[in-house]
């Protein structure tokens, strides 16, 4: 049977949709996968329910994480957030990874897994950060790969992609900077920026701050990552 990939949903600030990407959609069923949108609900004990039920998480990219989350006051070039799927996305993140499923977690997606377990993130990598800086906000189509990303010998990620540079495409201001409980970096921009960072145990656990759901068709390896992650949907 296909695995049951919960995806989470995006929310304008006015909070009164729950909006779903069609390349989200499409990263999970050509990796073989059954997608599930998930609604940004605040009711814990239903959010117990959906991570019970589900054989994967893959929490999709969106707006800004609210600072407060990791005990930072906001910086006054911070995004606007979504209280409403922060808790959401959060809460399931934290359930679904005490219970050794597998995550997958896209640009936003990459952030939340970090603050969940207690990581925190640059508001503005372009205001906190002291290196000159390449652009991560590119002028280009979301499938054209704009920079390169360095990925670490033996990682998950240097598994999956068989390569140990990457090209991606980048739009995002904000990005890992302390490492949560229990993760560590997999991939680096050549400014330093965090690309990608993974579990340290044996349960797939991957955050990519890149949006290889745009890039299905333009290399192997972005297809191969959701492919390995539904995979381990399946023997989990």
């Amino acid at each position: 049977m296909r695995p049951l990939i919960g995806i989470t949903s995006h929310m304008e600030l006015d909070q009164e949709n729950n909006i779903i990407g069609k390349e989200d959609v499409e990263a999970i069923t050509r990796a073989g996968g059954i997608p599930v949108v998930l609604p940004n609900i605040s009711d814990e004990d239903k959010i117990q329910e959906l991570a019970e039920r589900i054989d994967g998480l893959y929490v999709s990219g969106g707006a800004d994480v609210d600072p407060l989350l990791y005990g930072e006051e906001p910086h006054k070039d911070l995004g606007g957030i979504t209280p409403n799927r922060d808790f959401f996305e959060i809460t399931i993140s934290k359930k679904v990874l005490e219970m050794g499923k597998p995550f997958i977690g896209v640009c936003r997606g990459a952030q939340v897994l970090n603050v969940a377990l207690g990581g925190t993130l640059y508001q503005d990598i372009h205001a906190q950060t002291e290196n000159e800086l390449i652009k991560h906000l590119q002028k280009a189509p979301n499938s054209y790969e704009t920079h390169f990303a360095k990925v670490e010998a033996g990682s998950l990620l240097n598994r999956i992609a068989g390569k140990d540079k990457l090209k991606v495409n980048s739009y995002h201001h904000q990005a890992c900077k302390d490492t949560g409980k229990g993760l560590k970096v997999s991939a680096t921009a050549s400014d330093g920026i965090i690309e990608a960072i993974e579990g340290t145990g044996e349960n797939f656990v991957l955050g990519i701050q890149w949006h290889p759901e745009h890039l299905l068709d333009t290399n192997e390896e972005s297809l191969a990552f959701f492919k390995a992650f539904v995979e381990a949907c399946k023997e989990n």
